[in-house]
């Protein structure tokens, strides 16, 4: 992790591969006190009607990706960019950096002791977000987010094992990690490792305070 540009401790990104247990440990945060600001609230957000990243995705890849009612026609343009992989590199360059800035823009506003992002793609984003103060990733064994990930989704072995490698390698995910959630057994055991981070954080922020 790269250090914060100011002598404060305010800001962990949380992340993880698909099906690792991302959404259960942010609300285990969420029930402690702790706003999450999640990315893929803000990748929906920032290219809303009226928006500057929607004009930006129109203006890359024309009118016919927007709808009768000035919205983004999300499924047309999932089936084009994953068609096409210059293309998805293009509406890349165009949200994530808007994103980015929201996410910023969210941690700047709140008023907590702390605060947490859930960045799913920090890994294949970084070092975009090396603003944060702390990394925390949500682990799981790889066999086990693949049958997860098939019974969650319902769908087959195959198109989960693609899923999976399209995603940045665990090694990488662990490289960047400050701390490891082990989310390969029970929900209580995902919730006291939630606690036991939440308690260090709660120190963490204190001490800079002083």
């Amino acid at each position: 992790m790269i250090d914060s540009p100011v002598n404060t401790f305010h800001t962990v990104a949380l992340t993880g591969g698909i099906a690792s247990g991302k959404s259960a440990a942010s609300r285990a945060f969420e029930a402690r006190g702790i706003a999450v600001y999640d990315a893929d609230v803000a990748a929906r957000e920032v290219v809303a009607p009226g928006t500057p990243g929607l004009a930006a995705i129109a203006e890359t890849f024309g009118s016919r990706f927007i709808d009768a009612d000035g919205r983004l026609d999300r499924r047309g343009m999932r089936e084009h960019v994953f068609a096409d992989a210059a293309a998805r590199r293009r509406l890349e360059g165009i949200v994530h950096p808007c994103v980015n800035a929201w996410l910023r823009e969210h941690a700047a506003a709140d008023h907590g002791a702390y605060c947490m992002l859930a960045i799913p793609l920090l890994a294949e984003t970084w070092p975009q977000y090396d603003w944060v103060d702390r990394i925390v990733l949500v682990d799981a064994p790889r066999e086990q987010r693949l049958a997860r990930l098939i019974q969650r989704d319902g769908i087959d072995p195959a198109a989960a094992q693609r899923m999976l490698d399209a995603q940045a390698s665990d090694a990488t995910r662990r490289h960047l990690a400050d701390d490891i959630i082990d989310n390969s057994g029970e929900l209580d055991a995902l919730d006291t490792a939630v606690a036991r981070l939440h308690q260090q954080y709660l120190r963490r922020a204190s001490h800079t305070l002083l």
